[in-house]
C-alpha cells in the first residue's frame, strides 16, 4: 500500500469513525432521551426506533449505490455525512416524539457512510489493498460501537439528553470537510461500462457474498439485545460495569487481531476460510447457550471474538473480488443492504425466540442460522475449482 492510499484510508476511517460514534452511541440511550427530552414513557418505543435507521439503510442503501457509480464515489461520500449531520441536527431541536421519529428516518435514508466509505476506497485501492481497507472500515465501526456508549454516557446526566445530538451533528460536519480535500478518485473508471476481466475467477458471485454477509450479521446481531439481561440471571453476583465488558469482549478481540490477521488470512478470497470461521463462530454461540461459569463464559467470548475476525476478513476479501471501480456503489450498497436486513432480522427474531424460550435462546438462534452457510460454502468450496483459494 502506497503513503498517499494509506493517507486516503486513514482519513476515510476517520471520517467514518467520528460519523458512527453518534450513529452507534446514541441508540441505547432512546429510552432515557425518550423519557426525559420528550416526556413519553411507552415503552416499546425505544425498541421500534432503534430499528428505524438500520431498515431504511437497507432500504436505501442500493439505491445511493447505484448513484454512486453514476455521478462518482467521492460526492456521494459527503451526501453521507451532510445527510447525517442534517438528520442529527433535526434530532437535536425534535420536540416531540415524531419531530424524533422523523429525524431516525432522514438518518436511515440519508445515511449510508459505510457503504459510501467502501465505495470511494475502491476506486484507490484493489486487490488485497483494498481487502486491508475494508478491514480498517470495520476496525472504525467497531471501535465506535465500543467507545461511543461509555463516552456518552458520561453526559447523559444533562436536563435534556436529545441536546446532545447537536453537538454531535458537528462530528460529521467535520468528517465532510476532510473529505473534501481527498482526491476525487478513479472517476474515468468509475464511469466506465467495462472493465478488464480479474486474472482469476472469484470463488463466489455478488449475491453468494450478499446472502452469507446476511447470515454473519444476523448470526452476530441476534445475541446482542438479551445479552446482558441473559448474564444478569446466569450471573447475578457480576458487576454490571463487568457485563458490560463481556458484552464488548467480542469487539475488542477484532480491534487487536484484524489488523495483524488480515496481513495473512486476507491475501486471497477463500471459502475454506470463511468456513472455518463460520464453523467456529456457531460452535462459540452454540457453546454460550449452555450453563457456564464465568472463565469458561470468557474463553468462548474470546472465541467468537476471533471468530467474527476471520469471518470480516474473509467477506472483505470476497467482496474484494468482485468489486471494481465501475460497480463499487452497486455491489457496496448490496453489501450494507444484506448487513442491515440481517440486524433488522436477528433483532425481531430474537425478541420471538426470548420470549418462546428464554434469554439463552438467540445464542442457538445464531449457531442455528449459521449451520445452513457453513455447509453451502463446503458444498461450494468443493463443486468450483479453485474455490477455496482464488
Amino acid at each position: 500500500m502506497s503513503a498517499n492510499t494509506r493517507h486516503v484510508v486513514a482519513v476515510v476511517m476517520l471520517c467514518h469513525f467520528v460519523a458512527s460514534f453518534a450513529a452507534l452511541g446514541m441508540p441505547p440511550f432512546f429510552a432515557l432521551i425518550l423519557q426525559h427530552s420528550l416526556n413519553n414513557d411507552v415503552p416499546w418505543l425505544a425498541g421500534a426506533f432503534y430499528v428505524v435507521p438500520t431498515l431504511l439503510a437497507a432500504l436505501s442503501a442500493p439505491w445511493w449505490g447505484r448513484l454512486a457509480d453514476r455521478f462518482g464515489k467521492k460526492p456521494l461520500l459527503l451526501r453521507a455525512q451532510l445527510g447525517l449531520a442534517l438528520s442529527f441536527l433535526l434530532a437535536g431541536f425534535a420536540t416531540s416524539t415524531t419531530g424524533f421519529f422523523a429525524a431516525l428516518v432522514l438518518q436511515g435514508v440519508l445515511g449510508g457512510t459505510f457503504a459510501a466509505s467502501n465505495a470511494y476506497l475502491a476506486t484507490v485501492a484493489s486487490g488485497t489493498t483494498l481487502t486491508r481497507s475494508l478491514t480498517a472500515m470495520q476496525w472504525s465501526a467497531r471501535a465506535a460501537l465500543v467507545a461511543a456508549p461509555a463516552s456518552l454516557g458520561l453526559w447523559m446526566g444533562v436536563e435534556s439528553p436529545i441536546v446532545l445530538y447537536r453537538w454531535l451533528a458537528l462530528l460529521p460536519l467535520a468528517a465532510a470537510t476532510l473529505i473534501a480535500l481527498l482526491p476525487a478518485g478513479s472517476m474515468a473508471a468509475s464511469t466506465a461500462k467495462h472493465t478488464p476481466a480479474p486474472a482469476l475467477p472469484a470463488p463466489a458471485t455478488p449475491r453468494q457474498i450478499y446472502a452469507l454477509q446476511f447470515a454473519f450479521i444476523f448470526a452476530t446481531v441476534a445475541t446482542f439485545p438479551y445479552f446482558i439481561s441473559d448474564l444478569q440471571q446466569r450471573l447475578p453476583v457480576l458487576p454490571e460495569a463487568a457485563t458490560g465488558v463481556l458484552f464488548g469482549l467480542p469487539h475488542l478481540v477484532y480491534l487487536v487481531a484484524a489488523p495483524l490477521l488480515s496481513r495473512r488470512l486476507g491475501l486471497t478470497p477463500s471459502l475454506g476460510l470463511l468456513a472455518a470461521g463460520y464453523g467456529v463462530l456457531m460452535l462459540s454461540l452454540a457453546a454460550q447457550a449452555t450453563p457456564l461459569g464465568l472463565a469458561a463464559l470468557v474463553g468462548w467470548r474470546l472465541l467468537m471474538g476471533a471468530a467474527m475476525t476471520i469471518g470480516f476478513i474473509g467477506l472483505h476479501a470476497l467482496v474484494a473480488s468482485v468489486v471494481h471501480t465501475g460497480n463499487a456503489g452497486r455491489t457496496f450498497g448490496w453489501f450494507e443492504s444484506s448487513s442491515k436486513w440481517g440486524g433488522v432480522a436477528a433483532g425481531l427474531m430474537a425478541g420471538a425466540a426470548v420470549g418462546a424460550a428464554g434469554t439463552r435462546a438467540p445464542f442457538l438462534l445464531g449457531a442455528a442460522a449459521l449451520a445452513p452457510a457453513v455447509g453451502y460454502l463446503l458444498l461450494i468450496a468443493r463443486r468450483i475449482p479453485g474455490a477455496q483459494t482464488a
